[in-house]
């Protein structure tokens, strides 16, 4: 590869820069959004050749493009390059440019490019995420409505259960005209909602269900289906991750350092990571907390008790959440499941 190519992408053109090598003659181009484009303009130059892409919004089928080219597409990390150009103004040529000089220095911050059809399957929990999202705003607007007009209390703690959905009916009945009608609109959304999450589900088992993988991640306390599904793909290639360590800061579960003049101060948990592996951590956290009292002769348990009496609820479910995400690194790493620190330790001592 006698050349440097980075792509300043938008939503609707790329601007390409091309540097050579030897005679560091700079180049742009500006490249329409249409199928075979980016294909078309990479087929002049030699095969094997590196092409820099920034983490935007549309860049699944323009790095498809770029491998159908036969060049090797780098997945830049958008921030970090920001940081590293140094660059005050900000034009489609400067940036381009910049992560030209960053490919020429080696200092280009890339990620993980996952293979396609994990792009794919990673769009069934993400959607689903979506419609349970909505799914609460939906309940949430109904009780609001409701409680308008004092009918928000009543016998069942669960107005959208088998036995509070016909109580729900029926206060929704009592409603003024108008916002009757938006209740009765927002009760319908419901159910297609309800409909489409279940869809989704289906969907998961039928793409993710026989995975061997997954069956060990959910013998971790608090792991279901849904959530080891999410850390499952989420994850990909494990070998990228040199130790538990790495992998627990990429799922963002350990907390920011400042260490300066021998004090060492933590702060909350990072945010420059991996949110769904995050927020999977954190629910698998949040669920072992709710069932702590059938579960209290556990590990998870007893570190979120102790740490908790020092540092209060958030941190002690940070401090779970790291744990369980180091755990999941080396169920997937050894290929065993589960193993309770406290109840391998009474088994040996029986």
């Amino acid at each position: 590869m006698n050349n440097y190519i980075s792509f300043d992408s938008h939503k609707r053109y790329t601007i390409a820069a091309v540097e050579g090598k030897e005679d560091h003659q700079k180049r742009i181009y500006r490249i329409e959004h249409e199928w075979g484009k980016v294909k078309s303009f990479l087929s002049q130059y030699t095969p094997g050749g590196a092409v820099a892409v920034e983490t935007i919004g549309n860049w699944y089928w323009i790095v498809d493009e770029i491998e159908e080219a036969g060049q090797i597409p780098l997945l830049v990390h958008a921030q970090k390059s920001k940081v590293m150009m140094g660059i005050i103004n900000k034009t489609d040529k400067l940036d381009a440019d910049g992560l030209n000089r960053l490919q020429r220095t080696g200092t280009l911050p890339t990620v993980w490019i996952p293979p396609g059809d994990l792009r794919d399957r990673r769009e069934l929990y993400r959607q689903r995420m979506q419609y349970v999202q909505e799914k609460v705003r939906c309940k949430n607007r109904l009780h609001a409505n409701l409680a308008k007009y004092g009918l928000g209390e009543g016998a069942w703690t669960d107005l959208f259960g088998k036995k509070g959905r016909q109580l729900l009916e029926e206060r929704i009945e009592q409603l003024p005209r108008n916002t009757k009608e938006m209740s009765t609109g927002l009760l319908k959304h419901l159910e297609i909602l309800e409909d489409s999450i279940s869809c989704c589900e289906e969907a998961m088992k039928s793409e993710f269900g026989e995975h061997p993988l997954l069956k060990l991640l959910m013998s971790i306390p608090g792991v279901g289906f849904i959530l080891g599904t999410i850390i499952l793909s989420e994850t990909g290639d494990l070998e990228r991750f040199p130790s538990a360590q790495h992998y627990a800061s990429y799922c963002g579960t350990t907390p920011r350092v400042k260490a300066s003049g021998g004090k060492v101060r933590y702060g909350r948990l990072r945010k420059d990571c991996n949110h769904y592996l995050k927020w999977a951590f954190v629910e698998a956290a949040n669920v072992m907390c709710l069932k702590q009292n059938a579960w209290k002769d556990r590990h998870t348990v007893q570190l979120y008790k102790r740490i908790k009496a020092k540092k209060g609820h958030g941190v002690a479910i940070g401090a779970v959440a790291r744990h369980l995400s180091e755990a999941a690194y080396w169920i997937m790493k050894k290929k065993e499941p589960y193993k309770d620190p406290l109840l391998s330790v009474e088994s040996r001592q029986g």
